[in-house]
Order: C-alpha cells, then sequence, then structure tokens
C-alpha cells in the first residue's frame, strides 16, 4: 500500500496544537514537505521546530501567519505563498471550534464567527490550490470537522450548525472536483483528548453541578472502545486519505470515534 508522501506539499490549517499539530507531524514524517497555518505565530515556530525531517531538507517546512476569522487575512497570507510556491497538493482544513453553548442562546454574531472562521476561510484556501493541483494531477482535500455532522452533539449549537454546512460544502466540492482526480474528504474526530474536549466537559460540568472526573467518566462510558482518542490516531485518518492510497475515496464522512456515534 502506498501512503509515501515524499514530493507532496501539505498546507495544515489550525497546526499548533491537538488534532491540526499532530496531522502536521504525521504528514511530515511520510515525506510531505508542511506548511503550518495558524494565528499564532510564536507556537507556529514552536511547531516547526517538532516536524520530522523526512523530507531531507527540514528547512522546507514553514508556517503562514492569519487569523481565520478574518478572512482577509487567510487570503492576504496565500495569496503571498503562491506568488513564491505554485501551491500545494494537500490542504487540511481545521480550525478551533466555535464556544460551547444552546443554538438557540446563541448571537447571531457567533454564527457569522463561526461561519468565517470554518467555511469561508476553507474556501479560500481550498479556492486558490485547486489550479495546482489539477496540474500537478494529484489533490487531497480534508476537512476535520465532527461527529456532530451525523448526530448533533448537546451543548454545542453553533458548532451543530456550521459543522453540518461544511459537510455539504465538502460533498458538493467532491461531486465538482472529482473529474479532475481531486479527492475531497471529511474527517470525524470523536471525543480526543484535546483543549476543546477539557472545555466541553468543564461546560458540562458547571451546568449540571458534578465533578469534571464524573462528566469524563460518563463520556467515557459513552465510548464502545472504552477510552478517548489520541490525537495522533485521527492524524493516522487525515495520512490515509492524503495519501496515494486513497485515490479512489472520496465525498465521504469518516468518523474516528472508538464506535459512539449511534448510526452508520
Amino acid at each position: 500500500m502506498n501512503i509515501d508522501l515524499a514530493g507532496k506539499k501539505a498546507l495544515i490549517c489550525g497546526s499548533t496544537q491537538g488534532i491540526g499539530r499532530a496531522s502536521a507531524q504525521v504528514l511530515a514524517g511520510l515525506g510531505a514537505t508542511v506548511i503550518l497555518f495558524s494565528r499564532d505565530e510564536k507556537k507556529l515556530e514552536e511547531t516547526l521546530k517538532t516536524l520530522p525531517d523526512t523530507a531531507g531538507d527540514n528547512r522546507l517546512h514553514q508556517y503562514l501567519v492569519a487569523d481565520f476569522s478574518h478572512p482577509a487575512e487567510v487570503t492576504n497570507a496565500i495569496d503571498k505563498y503562491i506568488e513564491d510556491h505554485e501551491g500545494v497538493h494537500i490542504v487540511v482544513n481545521n480550525t478551533g471550534g466555535p464556544p460551547a453553548g444552546r443554538a438557540i442562546d446563541a448571537d447571531p454574531e457567533e454564527f457569522r464567527v463561526a461561519f468565517n472562521q470554518h467555511l469561508i476561510s476553507s474556501q479560500i484556501i481550498t479556492k486558490a490550490m485547486t489550479s495546482f493541483m489539477i496540474r500537478e494531477n494529484y489533490g487531497r482535500i480534508i476537512n476535520i470537522i465532527s461527529t456532530s455532522v451525523k448526530i448533533p452533539i448537546e451543548g454545542i449549537g453553533v458548532s451543530n450548525t456550521i459543522r453540518g454546512a461544511v459537510a455539504s460544502w465538502a460533498k458538493t466540492l467532491a461531486n465538482e472536483l472529482g473529474q479532475y482526480g481531486i479527492t475531497v474528504n471529511n474527517v470525524l474526530p470523536g471525543s480526543t483528548l484535546t483543549g476543546r474536549l477539557e472545555a466541553i466537559f468543564e461546560m458540562r460540568s458547571n451546568k449540571s453541578g458534578r465533578s469534571l472526573e464524573e462528566v469524563r467518566e460518563e463520556s467515557k462510558k459513552e465510548i464502545p472502545l472504552n477510552r478517548f482518542a489520541q490525537p495522533e490516531e485521527v492524524a493516522n485518518a487525515v495520512a490515509f486519505l492524503s495519501s496515494p492510497a486513497a485515490a479512489y475515496i472520496s465525498g465521504i464522512n469518516l468518523p474516528v470515534d472508538g464506535g459512539r456515534t449511534g448510526c452508520l
């Protein structure tokens, strides 16, 4: 099975922590030249130092800086990159989730900000890279979203809404870009050991009056594998979908959730 990414360039969004950081490390380990993309330059510099040197020259790895809640910043960063480097073969769209809370209680502005972060910014990046993918005859677009696109998750109403929009956008792109050999897929993480998961547990703990440990254990019992995922386990799914081995897989939602989601 060919999962070698030597000679491929991968743009990994939200890559200074959690699943994004793990994805950057795994793809670099398979030989890809990685371009990190996030808003915190200090963390980007720190993450850059952790990337494996399998491409033969670690100086080829680099980073871009932009706040995804401001699409103009994303556009500027991408345009500057393309001027010197043309494009990338792999795009991993990923950014932090919206604040927890019920959909009915959310201010409309929360939806607008989340839409910019998760869909508009992904559209800007993806649209900018497709011409290069077509010329290279290799394109992989992977969106890290959530199992909420299958079953909404209690207490994260804005996230449920926006993630569903991203999933439909991705399926539409898969239909449009398939003729060029570009695949578009969604990875749906379940409960993964990241700062985001801890924030959700804290919200549930505060709301219910139960301890954090009680909330964690209750959540764990919902997972057939009886544990939370490591970020690297989600990153492995991203890596496979990025590889030549996944050339005939497109337009899917791939849960990486230990079997928790209660539907096929």
